[in-house]
C-alpha cells in the first residue's frame, strides 16, 4: 500500500517551502500553496532561475498571516492573508496573463530593499481563474501561480535512486514536491494515470521538466551541477530533463501524512527506460 509521506506548499513562488502534516485541497490545489508572488517592475513573475537569492527567504504560516524570514539576517515580514490594497492588474507567469491584486506598500519595499531591485508582492484572488494546459488537461481544471498545474508527485524511490547516482545525496526541497510518497519503484509516479487520496481524485497528466533551481542549494542560494548534469544521462527526452509528475484533481477536501495513495489506472505508454 502507497501512502503520503510528506505534504509541501510554497504560499509565495520561488520562496520556501513549508512542510506541513495535513493540508487542505482547494479548487486550484493546496490552501495558501502559490497563491502569492514576485513581479518586476513589468509584471512579470520572478522566481530562482534568475534571482537565486530568493531561496534564503523562508515562509511560515502563523494565526495572521504569512512569516517571511531573510536568513541572511533574520530581517522578517508579515504578510497579512487578506491584502490590503484594492489594487489589481495584469500580471504574466510564462504565457499566461491573470489578474493578481496588489497586497501592500510595506510588502513592496521590504521585498524591493532584499533583492535589490524594485519588485512588487501580489495575490491571487480567488475570482481570478488560471486554467491548466489544454494540451494535457481538460482545460476546466484552475491553478494558482504554480508553474502550470495544482500539484506536484515525487517518489521518495525516485530521489534515493538518483542519490545513490550522486558523490553528495541531495534533499526533497531541491525539486519542490506538493506530496511524496515511498514504497514503489523509482519513477513508477511517471506511469500514474488515475489515483485516488482521501476520496479525492487526481489525474498525472505531465511529466516535470526540470530547470536550474534544482541546482540551487536551498541553504545558501549557490548554484552547481547537480542534479541537472546527471539526470540528463538518464532522465533526458527532446532536450527536456525530467523529473516527478504533474498532476490535476477534482473535488476537495483534507490530506493527511499517511494517507493511502490508491492508484486506479496506469498511463499505458512506456514513458522512460531506467538503465541498470
Amino acid at each position: 500500500m502507497l501512502k503520503v509521506s510528506e505534504i509541501y506548499i510554497y504560499p509565495i513562488k520561488s520562496l520556501g517551502g513549508i512542510s506541513l502534516q495535513q493540508a487542505e485541497v482547494t479548487d486550484r490545489g493546496f490552501k495558501y500553496d502559490r497563491r502569492w508572488m514576485l513581479v518586476d517592475a513589468n509584471n512579470h513573475f520572478l522566481t530562482q532561475r534568475e534571482f537565486p537569492a530568493m531561496a534564503l527567504l523562508k515562509v511560515g504560516l502563523t494565526h495572521n498571516g504569512l512569516l517571511v524570514t531573510y536568513t541572511k539576517d533574520q530581517a522578517n515580514i508579515l504578510i497579512p492573508f487578506e491584502p490590503l490594497k484594492q489594487e489589481f492588474f495584469e500580471v504574466t507567469i510564462w504565457d499566461d496573463t491573470c489578474t493578481a491584486q496588489a497586497v501592500s506598500d510595506e510588502a513592496d519595499k521590504w521585498f524591493t530593499g532584499i533583492l535589490g531591485f524594485k519588485c512588487r508582492l501580489v495575490y491571487m484572488p480567488d475570482e481570478t481563474k488560471r486554467h491548466t494546459d489544454i494540451n494535457y488537461t481538460s482545460g476546466k481544471e484552475i491553478t494558482s501561480f504554480a508553474d502550470a498545474y495544482p500539484f506536484m508527485l515525487i517518489g521518495q524511490a525516485s530521489l534515493d535512486e538518483l542519490n545513490g547516482r550522486l558523490n553528495q545525496p541531495l534533499p526533497i526541497n531541491r525539486f519542490r514536491p506538493n506530496m511524496v510518497f515511498p514504497g514503489a519503484l523509482p519513477f513508477d509516479e511517471d506511469i500514474m494515470d488515475e489515483f485516488v487520496i482521501n476520496n479525492i481524485p487526481f489525474n498525472g497528466v505531465k511529466l516535470c521538466a526540470r530547470c536550474v533551481i534544482t541546482t540551487i542549494d536551498q541553504t545558501d542560494a549557490f548554484k552547481r551541477k547537480e542534479p541537472l548534469k546527471t539526470l540528463s544521462t538518464y532522465r533526458s527526452k527532446n532536450n527536456k530533463i525530467y523529473f516527478g509528475q504533474n498532476a490535476v484533481h477534482s473535488g476537495t477536501g483534507i490530506i493527511k501524512v499517511g494517507d493511502e495513495l490508491k492508484i486506479i489506472t496506469r498511463h499505458t505508454e512506456e514513458r522512460f527506460i531506467i538503465p541498470s
